[in-house]
């Protein structure tokens, strides 16, 4: 079983408060700490959501080891408070040893939050993290089904339980993974699932039994996302994987639509879909954006890539004719992004601007990752510098993976910016973001 997490502290902590908001108004202050809601004791920040839909919120605080008390009206969704997530000691981490765990890949010496398995059901209600379910307690259990903790993402790979077993590693403690959906389903709660496809383990039939068993359990079951495993070069002792092929990734589209139609015409879901991945790799055109029917797991990559370029498409038309001087920038990306990135800065006909791309190849990894995500300093750092360089370099801030701001190996922008001595701005994945930071802080738009 995984480490179960230990008891937080009492109440939950407030990270930040936005200008202006409900929560600057009612006097909250970063640091403050909420104990109680229209008295009810918060154990952590899922208790604040569960006791904070009312309209009128009378919080007790502890302000610096001082009582405090504050009343917050509430005029939208937004409260304007930032929480403190729970801290490591807190998170329940995952007692699994899957075959395929990305963080069993990971190269020593890195930040030890990175080798963090966690497996926590607040988080995933929280943030949106996958989960096994394997090692809920009944308690906890429990507490979803009371305060609707929905939706959840979870972690499925498999139906057949015996190979789930052993895809997650073989496991000290079994447990049947349909009957608790099943459950959950049962209670209300809504669910995304992930199958993380390993060639030769749970692909072909095992995979259709998957689709076919998790939309039994549509709509309680929203979605079905199907990713391909990610490997790198730092697999020592783990079991024997491969990655997908080019012609195996277009053979796995196929049937992923062909099985869209059926879920379409019986459930009127789609409800089963194919990470943006396996359509780039495969050279696949995207679906269209009515295919993916809202984007409800776009942060996962599936439709990220749709929903970008849509959305840049339509921005094009609000940039300005020219810049009034010559700008030349650098924008790094991955290397399975680059060539439609390139395409996409094709279409800016702004007169000036002279944007350039770098695909960085993922060496801290082995090369076999291409998503931006996992860019690492030292990678972006050594191959910008061996391109033709712009007076600005634009870097994708999802690489960033702390709040303070460090890429995966603790370098910072502002080290690559003293390195390549040219300024390095971290970019939102948006296409505003982008067009902004392409035309430059001081450009009329």
């Amino acid at each position: 079983m995984g480490k179960r997490a230990a008891e937080p502290a009492e109440g939950v902590l407030v990270a930040a408060v936005g200008a202006g908001t409900p929560a600057a108004r009612a006097g909250l202050r970063a640091g403050d700490r909420i104990l109680a809601i229209n008295g009810h004791a918060l154990r952590d920040a899922v208790d604040f959501h569960f006791h904070g839909g009312e309209r009128r919120l009378a919080l007790t605080l502890d302000r610096r080891g001082q009582p405090a008390a504050a009343v917050l009206e509430r005029r939208g969704p937004d409260l304007g408070l930032e929480l403190e997530t729970p801290r490591p000691g807190e998170i329940s981490t995952c007692g699994n040893k899957c075959v395929f765990c990305f963080v069993h890949q990971l190269p020593r010496g890195m930040r030890r939050s990175l080798y963090v398995k966690d497996d926590d059901f607040r988080l995933s209600f929280l943030h949106g993290n996958y989960i096994t379910l394997t090692d809920l307690e009944e308690a906890e259990l429990a507490r979803i089904e009371e305060q609707r903790l929905s939706p959840l993402y979870v972690s499925v790979h498999a139906t057949d339980p015996e190979l789930r077993h052993q895809m997650l590693g073989e496991p000290r403690v079994r447990r049947a993974l349909m009957p608790l959906m099943a459950r959950l389903a049962r209670s209300g709660i809504r669910m995304h699932a992930q199958i993380v496809l390993c060639p030769g383990w749970n692909d072909g039939e095992a995979l259709a039994r998957s689709v076919r068993d998790l939309a039994a359990l549509h709509p309680a079951v929203t979605t079905a996302a199907v990713v391909p495993v990610g490997l790198t070069k730092h697999r020592e002792r783990l079991p024997r994987l491969r990655t997908l092929d080019a012609s195996e990734a277009r053979a796995l589209v196929a049937s992923i639509h062909g099985w869209q139609g059926e879920c379409l015409a019986r459930l009127g879901s789609r409800f089963v879909h194919g990470a943006d991945e396996l359509y780039l790799q495969g050279g696949v055109p995207l679906p269209p954006a009515p295919a993916y029917e809202g984007f409800p797991i776009a942060e996962d990559g599936i439709g990220l890539v749709r929903r970008f370029e849509d959305g840049f498409a339509r921005a094009l038309g609000s940039l300005p004719p020219a810049l009034g001087r010559d700008r030349r920038v650098t924008v790094v990306t991955g290397g399975m992004f680059a060539p439609r990135m390139r395409a996409l800065l094709a279409r800016v006909a702004v007169q000036g601007l002279r944007p350039s791309v770098v695909a960085v190849r993922n060496e801290w990894f082995g090369g076999t990752i291409g998503v931006a995500g996992l860019l690492t300093g030292r990678d972006i750092q050594a191959q910008v510098a061996a391109s033709p360089g712009g007076e600005e370099v634009l870097v994708p801030a999802v690489a960033l993976r702390d709040p303070a701001g460090v890429f995966l190996d603790d370098l910072t922008p502002a080290d690559l910016a003293a390195s390549l001595e040219v300024p390095v701005t971290a970019v939102e994945p948006s296409p505003g973001a982008l067009l902004q930071a392409l035309l430059g802080p001081s450009a009329s738009r």
